[in-house]
């Protein structure tokens, strides 16, 4: 090609990308492609683009179906043109639902399309999945519809054995309810949204198989739990082939275990609706579902497959490839794990003990797991100590200057509750002693609410001194110190409240006695980094540490009070009930 040509090719694609993509002169667009060879399918863009493909990719539907009518018949065999990502015109369409009309009159044009791949080995169909496009999906589909369940799957799934199912879950377009969306056209647009995902689930689940492809049930690790034992590990040995999908032979990970893995609840249970024998599906790491649930963190999952009593009694008995018990994946997270609470590091360390615990339950019915080591020679209880020992030492040092710095602020507060006792409003009467306000009713409020305020300041600064006074072992963080933390921060919030009631009640005290208004504003100042620490700091743990210092008051009121004299107390509150219940003629003897 000539210097010349050159110049007349890029000033043509110049004209046709400012026309299409910045200015969206339609009439131009059309107007250049009728002086071009190839018309709508001349390529101008450096990425081996056609025009259709950027018109299909802006969504100029309208533009496309004038370049279609326009296009002549000898040009049809170009249609299956590819850019280098291997995306043919329908590939484009796919990622639209307002491509309708598009699609169909391609495919009238073109029938080859719905079969050829991307690079990707994506079908057009896949695509459309990938995109969560639910109403271009429903119309390819059917244009396979006839085909025989072999044919069907070629669509379905890429080359490398990934099926629509999977990428639905992995782009998350299985869509949840949102219950917190404020306006009714909100709601109803993600209503519409949920339920064309749906649909598009089921129809998708139906048709996905990959739990068949599932690894054998026999456990491939042989650890060594004595030093006279073999050496082991995860390598393949007899019997370790896959079972229903030929020796060697790689699969794509279940769909199950996807929608495990990313906590897809709703597609777990609709998967097992439709096909309840994949629950025994095993992964190429000897891995069941309760593994995965359990390494990711995924509870409600988790829960769920706990009730299924039957399978549960499998489950609990697999050791994976690595000589891992479920127990064990107690001490295994991902990599890129966040929890969902963005609390200390205390409280997420109690959060992973308690899923300890939570785990260590279902499997009480065989004891002999406990002891069970895995290939690292760790029992499961080893490892969860040895996978958390950082946290540990994050969790101590958080807990010290949180505690340190909380007994600053409980100090500060009882020293003020306790100079204003001595320095109360309205001053002293020198004959009588007695204070001038006495018989004012907010000065009694001032009183008892101070009194409370130093009380509870004081209780808060003795529950820090005993955490910092313990040996912070891993089981402390289970229960013991975080909710002496709680109950800590709720004596110290009670404080802070008694003390801005008090001080309300002193205003109210000296506008009565006409003090001057300078003091009250210079009081009032005071007093306002209180109230941003109570505001701010309080409120993120308020809820929990209220519940937590609840329940932690009342066992050791429990472990306290006797027995006996918990029944006597029961006797008298119902005596008193009963005494107090008008007589009627009923219960007269």
């Amino acid at each position: 090609m000539s210097a010349t040509d050159d110049l007349e090719k890029h000033k043509i694609n110049s004209e046709l990308y400012d026309a299409l993509m910045m200015r969206e002169d339609e009439k131009k667009v059309i107007e250049l492609c009728r002086k071009v060879p190839d018309h709508a399918l001349h390529i101008f863009t450096i990425h081996d683009d056609t025009v259709l493909h950027m018109a299909t990719h802006t969504k100029k539907s309208e533009l496309v179906l004038k370049l279609l009518d326009e296009l002549p018949d000898m040009y049809l065999d170009k249609m299956t043109r590819q850019n280098q990502a291997g995306n043919t015109i329908l590939h484009e369409t796919a990622t639209s639902n307002h491509a309708l009309p598009v699609a169909d009159k391609v495919l009238r044009k073109a029938p080859g399309l719905l079969g050829m791949r991307n690079n990707n080995g994506e079908s057009a169909l896949f695509r459309s999945a990938r995109y969560g496009k639910a109403e271009i999906f429903s119309f390819l589909a059917g244009k396979i519809s006839g085909y025989d369940q072999a044919s069907k799957m070629s669509f379905l799934q890429r080359t490398d054995k990934t099926t629509v199912l999977h990428m639905s879950i992995l782009a998350e377009h299985y869509v949840k309810r949102s219950c917190s969306l404020a306006f009714r056209e909100k709601i109803k647009k993600e209503e519409e949204k949920y339920k064309a995902a749906i649909e598009l689930a089921e129809f998708l689940i139906k048709r996905d198989t990959s739990w068949e492809l599932s690894f054998t049930i026999q456990d491939q690790s042989r650890p060594r739990i004595h030093k006279y034992g073999g050496s082991s590990g995860a390598s393949n040995v007899s019997g370790g082939e896959v079972v229903g999908g030929g020796g060697g032979v790689e699969s794509a990970e279940s769909a199950l275990f996807l929608a495990t893995k990313s906590g897809c609840i709703e597609m777990v249970k609709r998967i097992l609706k439709v096909y309840p024998q994949a629950i025994e599906y095993i992964d190429d790491e000897g891995r069941n579902i309760l593994h995965l649930a359990i390494k990711y963190r995924q509870l409600e999952i988790f829960e769920y497959v706990k009730h299924m009593e039957a399978p549960m009694k499998r489950f609990v008995r697999k050791i994976d490839n690595n000589g891992n018990t479920i127990l064990h994946m107690t001490g295994i997270k991902r990599k890129d794990y966040v929890p969902e609470k963005m609390e200390g590091p205390a409280l997420v360390l109690q959060e992973e003990l308690l899923w300890y615990e939570r785990v260590k339950e279902v499997m009480e019915s065989m004891p002999h797991f406990m002891t069970h080591q895995n290939n690292m020679r760790l029992t499961a209880e080893g490892l969860f100590a040895l996978a958390n020992n950082d946290l540990r030492l994050l969790s101590i040092e958080w807990l010290k200057h949180t505690v340190e710095g909380c007994s600053v602020v409980a100090v500060l507060i009882a020293t003020v509750a306790f100079a204003a006792i001595y320095t109360v409003p309205g001053g002293i009467n020198e004959s009588t002693g007695k204070p001038v306000l006495i018989n004012h009713p907010f000065f009694a409020v001032f009183t008892v609410t101070d009194v409370l305020s130093l009380t509870f300041s004081l209780t808060s600064v003795v529950t820090f001194l005993s955490i910092l006074s313990s040996p912070f072992r891993l089981q402390d963080f289970k229960h013991s110190l975080p909710d002496k933390l709680m109950v800590g921060f709720t004596f110290l919030f009670l404080s802070v409240v008694m003390m801005m009631v008090a001080f309300a009640a002193t205003i109210l005290l000296m506008i009565k006695n006409k003090e001057s208004w300078t003091k009250i504003m210079l009081y009032t100042f005071s007093f306002v980094p209180v109230g941003i620490f109570a505001l701010s700091y309080f409120p993120v743990y308020i809820r929990k540490s209220m519940e937590r210092a609840g329940n932690y008051l009342c066992n050791k009121l429990k472990q306290l009070i006797p027995q006996s004299l918990l029944a006597l107390l029961k006797h008298i509150c119902c005596f008193s009930i009963r005494a107090r219940a008008p007589i009627t003629s009923s219960s007269i003897p």
